[in-house]
């Protein structure tokens, strides 16, 4: 089944247990997906990795949202909690990434082999050669912390 039959079947059942927080995300993807297909130099058809890229760029917006939302405090608590609802509802169709300690192992590998352990001037150097090598297992963010952090310590 693709994610898109996958997602309109989550929707009609959404709509049917009247759960707004489900249905209005997928709705949001949706809505992401046609702008998606309506962009210059778009061809073909809606396939799982256009869905892939949509929800990646969804979820990395709205966790970053959800940050901005937490540091308002009790203000911003209701919004957080509903961006922290919609990336870990989106989450099951992303591709899996290397979790924290996978990725620390292949950053201090990385620095080893570049030879840059203390210079926390290549951190760019050092984040570009992993994300080249290794790009679709790793999320970037937690890369650029992880090589700062170690950077930093060596």
């Amino acid at each position: 089944m693709t994610i898109k039959d996958e997602l309109a079947a989550e929707l009609k059942e959404a709509m049917k247990a009247k759960d707004a927080r489900r249905r209005d995300v997928i709705r949001q993807v949706q809505s992401e997906v046609a702008v998606a297909k309506s962009e210059p130099g778009f061809k073909g058809e809606a396939d799982d990795a256009l869905y892939e890229r949509v929800i990646s760029s969804y979820v990395k917006k709205m966790a970053k949202s959800k940050e901005e939302y937490e540091g308002l405090g009790e203000r911003g608590a209701a919004m957080a909690e509903k961006l922290a609802f919609e990336v870990e509802y989106l989450d099951r169709w992303l591709p899996k990434k290397l979790g924290e300690d996978e990725t620390r192992k292949l950053v201090k590998s990385q620095i080893e082999s570049l030879g840059v352990a203390g210079d926390e001037k290549a951190a760019g150097r050092v984040i570009g050669t992993l994300m080249k090598d290794h790009g679709d297992d790793l999320d970037g963010s937690l890369v650029n912390r992880l090589v700062r952090e170690e950077l930093a310590a060596s």
